[in-house]
């Protein structure tokens, strides 16, 4: 009888220490409370019994409504492709990568210079996402900028739900930029209750540090919640900058500032999904930075996730991108340990393959040689485990030692593809005299080529009446902003 396998897994918490990490968050919640400028949503907070402070005008929310929303948001959901199928899980230790989002600008592979991306640059990116497996759903990762800010953001969505099946994640920039996305998003799925019931994006929604929700953010909460649609709360404490100078402080500064969220969403429409997410970061006083690539950074999004799902939440976090400004070796090691510590933390949902530069690019070279890290994290996940016929070992090796080699041994054949995992041609595992007969090609060649190879298959196009229905909506908005018409975007 074979022995069933270990999942292995990371810890950087203790029981107790999260506990008093959470006790914290919920005192800061009832003392000092959360700044909130929206009228509508500071309504809605009081009537579900926060409280305003008199003198600074915050909003403190005591222990019931904290434990109330979190009784109601759910321990788990699935989100779907644009045709209905379930595609992601988030739950558990179930873990899913998707690009990191909203980049400002993109690594051009021809000329290796950072540079604002285009229409083009974006639809390149929805159809290379299509053919990575390992990246379970995309994100709007980039900014077009050859349209205007005011509908950047629902372009972006636009472009995404043109170009791939996956669901998206994505957020809003403005108040009235969401109702053009929720537009787009019931476009594709049909009806109000279809989207509901098979959710097609998340939608990122950030509070300020330390402990403020702008006017934009709250009020994309609770749009978001009272059509059930999925959010993920960022919260983005910069430990030593605006969050505590120790990692246990920023944690707790992390978990009020979640919790707010949580409160908003499930006040707003109770058994709305949320996502107990971040992207904490610790500052460089020598640079004055926020590198999500130091290891410090990593262990707060694995902390994080482990305070999440004690709460009996599902959890994300920016985890894998590097600092690098090019595809080098600290590029590599950087989101090579990002993505290994969040496997191994099981965090559901993790955004950053592919980013560079303080997540500020997006790099379609980097996600091909990303989307083999995230293979390789997904086999450490799996572990060792017995196979049968792997004991006695006598008898294998006593053929070994006849046969000199295992390569035809029926143990071998019946399970060594199910035990090895074989990287794509972006990772060189080639003999020496091989590799120089092959070019000598460096890293950075290999990713091109590889991203344009699999941009030669055909793009995955929506069907032609819901992709009338999308020009539609967007051709007004673009309009209704000042253009006559939208980039050519035609793959």
């Amino acid at each position: 009888m074979t022995s069933p396998p270990i999942r292995p897994a990371v810890r950087f918490l203790s029981e107790p220490l999260i506990e008093r990490i959470v006790e914290e968050a919920r005192d800061v919640l009832g003392e000092i409370g959360v700044e909130v400028p929206h009228p509508e949503v500071a309504e809605l907070l009081l009537s579900a019994g926060a409280e305003k402070d008199s003198y600074s005008g915050r909003i403190r929310i005591g222990a019931a409504l904290i434990d109330r929303s979190l009784a109601s948001a759910p321990h788990a959901f699935t989100l779907h492709d644009r045709d209905g199928a379930a595609r992601a899980d988030l739950g558990g230790l179930r873990v899913h990568f998707t690009p990191g989002s909203a980049a400002i600008n993109i690594l051009d592979g021809a000329t290796g210079r950072i540079r604002p991306p285009s229409t083009r640059d974006y639809v390149r990116y929805a159809r290379l996402v299509e053919k990575l497996p390992a990246i379970d759903y995309p994100s709007t990762a980039l900014i077009p900028s050859d349209v205007p800010e005011k509908i950047s953001d629902a372009y972006r969505l636009y472009l995404s739900l043109l170009y791939g099946s996956g669901p998206v994640v994505t957020g809003a920039f403005t108040i009235e930029g969401f109702q053009i996305m929720a537009d787009l998003l019931l476009a594709v799925r049909g009806t109000s209750d279809a989207l509901a019931r098979e959710p097609l994006a998340v939608f990122s929604c950030c509070p300020t540090a330390p402990l403020r929700w702008s006017e934009v953010t709250s009020k994309n909460v609770i749009d978001c919640a009272r059509r059930r649609i999925p959010v993920e709360i960022i919260s983005v404490p910069l430990t030593g900058f605006v969050a505590p100078g120790t990692l246990a402080g920023t944690l707790a500064q992390h978990a009020a500032e979640n919790l707010s969220g949580i409160v908003i969403s499930q006040v707003a429409a109770p058994g709305t999904p949320v996502l107990w997410g971040g992207s904490p970061a610790v500052f460089d006083y020598r640079h004055e930075t926020t590198p999500p690539g130091a290891i410090e950074s990593q262990m707060l999004c694995c902390a994080d996730a482990e305070i999440g799902r004690r709460l009996g939440l599902p959890t994300q976090a920016y985890i894998s991108p590097s600092d690098a400004k090019s595809l080098d070796a600290q590029a590599g090691l950087e989101s090579a340990h990002g993505i290994l510590l969040a496997a191994l933390a099981g965090i559901n949902s993790v955004s950053g393959p592919g980013m560079l530069d303080f997540e500020s690019c997006q790099s379609l070279e980097k996600l091909v040689l990303d989307h083999e890290i995230c293979l390789m994290a997904r086999r450490v996940t799996r572990g060792i485990e017995e196979r049968e016929g792997d004991f006695p070992v006598i008898p294998h090796l006593r053929a070994l030692i006849e046969e000199g080699h295992s390569i035809i041994a029926d143990h071998t054949r019946r399970w060594f593809r199910q035990e090895v995992s074989f990287p794509g041609p972006v990772i060189d595992r080639m003999t020496r005299a091989r590799h120089i007969e092959d070019g000598a090609r460096p890293l950075g060649e290999r990713a091109k080529d590889q991203v344009e190879a699999l941009l030669k298959s055909p793009p995955n196009l929506l069907d032609a009446e819901r992709r009338r229905r999308l020009d539609e909506i967007m051709t007004s908005a673009a309009r209704a902003s000042g253009m006559d018409r939208l980039p050519q975007h035609e793959p």
